[in-house]
């Protein structure tokens, strides 16, 4: 994954593998000697003996590029915040996992990998919004709800919503909604940061819930809209935002970094460069003889890469026939 970032951060195409076969191969080799010495009379004799073992290790794994149908929904296809949004609730930061993940919030634009100057094209309020939502987060004021039930009636139904109605209820599975709930506090504080999410989200100033759903602005009076990020997309803004070597940017082998806007002030996955490889790093990769690495004291960074592997899990959503796992016995 860190080489993928490298790659395309200098326009070079990634290549994205999955895991066909798994061999766990083990080996134990043993040997035992021994032997007995005898002497004149007068000269002791002994017995004498050694022995040794050794196991070895040797696993094999095959792996196969992703191409076609595979590689388009895997790799290019958004992931949908129904699937993003339930991490949150295993503590996850909701900030860095939309930062992550979203390109706009009900309109409010996230960092582009290739925006509009150095900023992306980012909007300031997108990550007031997130500030606002990770302090709920920790305050236990905010959190995500899950449910095959549709939403809550309010006013006009939409065209959209027949799939709700009760004569379809046992046509399958129902499709998951996913709500962000803003709880019931006393605090004034966090009561105004509420009120700052309602007003960002363009919410009603009394409503307790709205549904997430798909796109770039939401279809009806209550909802909040997430233009999500594919994998790709993912991969790229980390990669543009990558500290690369000034001779590069002025050279034009790659343009300059993106920076963040607004009260962000670094990257999520900060990855930095040299001509020689730290001797305590998280992750490293040489490319085109220089080393790019993220550090092992950059908590955030490596939970950020974390989140990303996760992520990369939930969005493989077709994998290639296969995936064995043989292990040798007798």
């Amino acid at each position: 994954m860190l080489l993928n970032i490298i790659r395309i951060r200098y326009a070079d195409p990634p290549t994205f593998l999955d895991t066909t076969q798994i061999i766990a191969g083990y080996q134990l080799n043993s040997s035992v000697n021994g032997g007995f010495n005898a002497f004149p009379s007068g000269i002791g004799s002994y017995l004498f003996g050694s022995g040794t073992a050794t196991i070895q290790e040797s696993p094999t794994f095959t792996y196969q590029p992703e191409t076609g149908q595979q590689y388009a929904e895997n790799v290019i296809r958004p992931i949908s915040p129904v699937v993003i949004m339930p991490l949150s609730l295993g503590g996850l930061p909701i900030d860095t996992l939309l930062r992550l993940t979203a390109q706009s919030i009900d309109g409010l634009s996230n960092i582009r990998a290739l925006g509009a100057g150095p900023t992306g094209g980012g909007s300031v309020r997108f990550y007031l919004l997130l500030h606002d939502l990770r302090q709920l987060q920790v305050a236990g004021a905010m959190t995500i709800r899950i449910s095959t039930d549709g939403p809550k009636p309010s006013g006009e139904q939409p065209s959209t919503g027949s799939a709700n109605k009760p004569d379809n209820k046992n046509s399958g599975p129902q499709p998951e909604h996913a709500y962000l709930v803003l709880t019931t506090t006393s605090d004034p504080a966090l009561i105004s940061i509420q009120g700052e999410v309602r007003r960002l989200l363009h919410l009603d100033p009394h409503a307790e819930e709205a549904e997430i759903v798909y796109g770039p602005y939401p279809k009806t009076p209550g909802q909040i809209a997430i233009l999500t990020r594919s994998m790709f997309a993912m991969l790229s803004q980390i990669a543009y935002e990558t500290e690369v070597p000034e001779d590069d940017i002025k050279s034009g082998r790659t343009p300059p970094t993106v920076t963040p806007v607004g009260i962000e002030t670094r990257p999520d996955v900060v990855i930095h460069s040299g001509k020689h490889r730290p001797a305590k790093v998280y992750d490293a990769v040489e490319y085109r003889d220089r080393w790019f690495w993220i550090d092992d004291d950059d908590f955030r960074s490596k939970l950020s890469f974390t989140m990303m592997q996760i992520l990369a899990a939930l969005a493989a959503t077709s994998h290639s026939p296969g995936g064995v796992i043989t292990i040798p016995a007798g």
